[in-house]
């Protein structure tokens, strides 16, 4: 019982300031604006540490990837799943979003004034290139700078010798900045909880069942993917006996997920049913360690919620096609970027909100909602990183593998 207190205290700290917030807004009504501007100190915070985070994490990760060039096919064939996977539990979520919208409780004003569209091709060269490089570092330039370190983090790479006192460097940052994030985020309770008592006294109650339907939806969705795209991708992998194999073997790291709410925590039951399942110990050891950091197909689901709540908020529509096209982009790279970062879910929220234009009114609504899908998503994105170790193994080692690991 401790060590579930211990695990979810930062969640039940969450949903406490969050109700207490909730309280003060139907209680106060208009009048609790006076609470807004600590709402507006602690997002403002976040969104000046998000920048530099995301770049050391991403550039030092790269640059750290010194002798992976050996086993080049095993991590190509590794990314192609991760890819897909994420991909297909992101479409089913477009889908479930088209088909019982998230929106229809949102009869209220949107909270600001619309965002101004541009043409898609417009969107493509702001969102990926600035024209000055000191516009890489502002929150409305994120997918430009993430691109860049992803391009640092290589040139480091080739740099060799001469580049490792600045590899160093990028190490230090990304452990400075990540400790700045969680100190941040300790404030987290009182932040969002007057942000979201000004959101409750604007909107009314009506807030709470938009808040209602979007978990509904993310919780239905979540648990059709567990359920039958698990199942689906195990048959892939081994047939008939991949999948009774899966399920056999997944009781355990389901459990570890649902109990530390950690992906990282999962790795060593999950190294252990993929050695149960018959899984070549060289693809598992590396598939899953990635995974755990790379791979997050409830991280995907919950992003486009996210995603289709503060469209809705905000008076947009969450339905063309380059709206749909840069969600899954989007989606893709909030998977990648959560990874290794304290409350990484957090910084893939701050990433999609900047790289649509949305105003930092927009945050709390997507971290209120995944905080309160957390332990589901950190179930599917932990469990998924088996049966994506299963694929890897279909397609490394043919389609036979399973009666080869028998023998």
């Amino acid at each position: 019982m401790n060590n579930w207190l211990k695990n979810y205290s930062g969640i039940l700290w969450l949903i406490s300031g969050v109700t207490a917030g909730a309280i003060a807004g139907l209680v106060m009504g208009k009048q609790v604006v006076v609470l807004k501007p600590i709402g507006d100190i602690f997002l403002n915070l976040l969104f000046i540490a998000v920048v530099p985070l995301v770049f050391f994490a991403i550039s030092s990760a790269i640059a750290n990837l010194n002798g992976t060039n050996r086993i080049g096919k095993l991590l190509s064939v590794t990314s192609l799943v991760f890819l897909g996977t994420i991909l297909v539990s992101a479409t089913l979520t477009i889908i479930a979003v088209r088909l019982f919208p998230v929106h229809e409780q949102l009869t209220a004003p949107p909270l600001t004034e619309q965002v101004s569209k541009k043409p898609f091709g417009e969107q493509m060269v702001q969102l990926f290139t600035t024209s000055d490089f000191y516009q890489l570092f502002t929150r409305s330039s994120m997918l430009a700078m993430i691109l860049f370190s992803v391009l640092i983090g290589f040139a480091v790479l080739r740099s060799g010798e001469d580049g490792v006192r600045f590899a160093r460097f990028l190490n230090s940052g990304n452990e400075v900045f990540k400790q700045l994030f969680i100190i941040l985020m300790k404030m987290a309770p009182v932040g969002l909880g007057a942000y979201f008592a000004y959101q409750v006294g604007y909107f009314g109650p009506q807030l709470f069942g938009a808040y209602a339907k979007s978990l509904g939806l993310y919780y239905s969705v979540g648990a059709f993917y567990f359920v039958f795209g698990f199942s689906a991708y195990a048959f892939i992998a081994g047939g008939i006996k991949g999948f009774k194999c899966y399920w056999k073997y997944n009781i355990i790291p389901s459990a570890t997920a649902v109990s530390t709410c950690s992906s990282i925590a999962t790795i060593p039951a999950n190294l252990e049913a993929a050695k149960k399942i018959g899984v070549a110990e060289y693809i598992a050891n590396i598939t899953i360690p990635l995974g755990a950091t790379l791979h997050k197909d409830g991280s995907s689901i919950s992003s486009i919620v996210k995603m289709a709540v503060v469209f809705a908020l905000f008076g947009k529509g969450f339905d063309s096609p380059e709206t749909i096209i840069s969600a899954l982009a989007i989606t893709v790279l909030v998977s990648i970027v959560e990874g290794g970062i304290p409350n990484g879910g957090y910084v893939g929220e701050l990433l999609f909100i900047s790289a649509y234009g949305f105003p930092p009114e927009a945050l709390p609504p997507a971290i209120i909602i995944g905080t309160l899908v957390d332990p589901l998503a950190t179930l599917l994105n932990s469990t998924g990183d088996t049966v994506a170790a299963m694929l890897v193994a279909r397609f490394t080692d043919g389609k036979n593998w399973m009666e080869q690991a028998s023998a």
